[in-house]
């Protein structure tokens, strides 16, 4: 508690955490509102959430190979502010395509979208990394997955809230002023050049494709070389199936098992057990990286959150099912906290971006792929069980390779989380 008073003490911290915060939460409204508009709209045909969710992961596909170099090489106070900006306009535009009713301008807009936002983390996630020390490093980390575990709380509740009594252009008022005010905070933020732009000045003339090609490059080669980084990121691909199973899978199975007829009421009370567990883990857990070592919470994690997601596939009824995801989520805190903190600390702050650059693209191929598999083959081929077996399997997989692979590395490189060691 005291390291997480200390750091807000920290006033550029404090205003990018208000502004991810913000940021995060217009996202988080606009798209579980616009997924339930299309269930309402099309429930005989479940393929076009499983679309509004690939909207969201595709685009890291398509400017993958610019996001971590531009986050290098230009300045990332600007990044980060243009990416709020653009899509605050582009928000305004997908209203627009909802009103005209037209399927494939709005699934481009929400693609456009949602590309300008791949920008965003890299280059806030950057500028953290320059204004903090490596002590704050996993408190940082803490402190963002207890607000995404309130978003997992109150997200769904708001967007379902917002939805009944403003309708999806409510949801995306929201999401446009959250926008707004993200880009007003980190405007106000005062941060020194060499945080900004670490590797000197360059214009966009400077960015033609050899150079950007030569950058993309150097940020692979800067990670093979340096073996626990390797391997941390190897888990990543199984990652991006994850989440995008289980970006839909709790819905679906509500909607097409548990509760066919007050499926949006129960997701409410779902987000508040997923999120009360990852809200209860995210205390523990930040405690728990004072005593263990990252790697040890990383495997703990994903062996409790994998078991009780393949658990959950043969819950008998809607309770019982609420209380094991409620466990499940306990453990993803540990995953995500330990990761956060370890991973700023054995980065060098040259390449954070382009190091971004390539995991971002890993973990969204695997979920487009994921995503696109389950519009094809739900519910005609694979049923919603299946789904969850795929989820914690995939869980279960990658704490058995992280297992045997990180502990070796760890001690070859002689490195100690931070957080360990303070």
């Amino acid at each position: 508690m005291k390291k997480m008073m200390e750091i807000f003490k920290n006033p550029i911290f404090v205003k990018l955490f208000m502004a991810n915060l913000t940021s995060h939460m217009g996202s988080v409204v606009g798209l579980t509102a616009f997924m339930f508009y299309l269930l309402d709209r099309f429930s005989d045909q479940p393929m076009y959430a499983s679309i509004t969710e690939m909207m969201y992961s595709l685009p890291t596909l398509v400017v993958f190979f610019l996001v971590g170099v531009l986050a290098d090489r230009m300045d990332r106070q600007k990044i980060a502010y243009h990416c709020d900006t653009i899509s605050a306009v582009l928000t305004v535009i997908l209203v627009g395509a909802i009103y005209i009713g037209w399927l494939p301008l709005i699934f481009a807009v929400l693609f456009i979208r949602s590309g300008v936002q791949k920008f965003f983390f890299p280059a806030e996630q950057a500028i953290l990394q320059g204004v903090l020390s490596k002590d704050d490093y996993s408190t940082a980390a803490g402190l963002n997955q207890m607000v995404m575990s309130l978003f997992m709380l109150l997200g769904n509740a708001i967007a379902i809230f917002v939805y009944w009594n403003a309708g999806i252009y409510g949801a995306l008022l929201v999401d446009f002023v959250t926008f707004v005010l993200s880009a007003i905070l980190i405007r106000k933020c005062v941060i020194p050049e060499d945080v900004r732009q670490p590797n000197g000045k360059h214009t966009w003339k400077d960015l033609n494709v050899s150079f950007v090609m030569k950058d993309f490059k150097s940020g692979l080669v800067y990670i093979l070389h340096h073996k626990l980084l390797l391997s941390l990121i190897g888990g990543f691909g199984v990652f991006g199936i994850v989440n995008g199973g289980f970006s839909v899978i709790p819905i679906f199975i509500l909607k097409y098992k548990l509760a066919p007829e007050t499926y949006e009421e129960y997701s409410i009370i779902l987000g508040i057990a997923f999120g009360s567990g990852v809200l209860i883990g995210s205390v523990v857990s930040s405690m728990l990286t004072q005593k263990f070592k990252f790697h040890q919470l990383i495997v703990a994690g994903l062996v409790i959150s994998g078991t009780f997601i393949i658990a959950a596939s043969f819950a008998p009824s809607t309770w019982i099912f609420m209380v094991i995801v409620f466990i499940a989520a306990l453990g993803l805190p540990l995953v995500n906290i330990a990761i956060g903190g370890w991973m700023p600390s054995i980065i060098d702050p040259k390449m954070m971006g382009r190091v971004q650059g390539w995991i971002n693209p890993l973990m969204m191929l695997s979920q487009s792929i994921t995503l696109g598999a389950i519009a094809l083959t739900f519910p005609s081929v694979v049923t919603v069980e299946m789904l969850y077996w795929l989820v914690g399997g995939c869980l279960i997989i990658v704490a058995a390779f992280y297992t045997i692979i990180l502990p070796k590395f760890t001690n070859q490189e002689n490195i100690q989380p931070a957080a360990v060691n303070g």
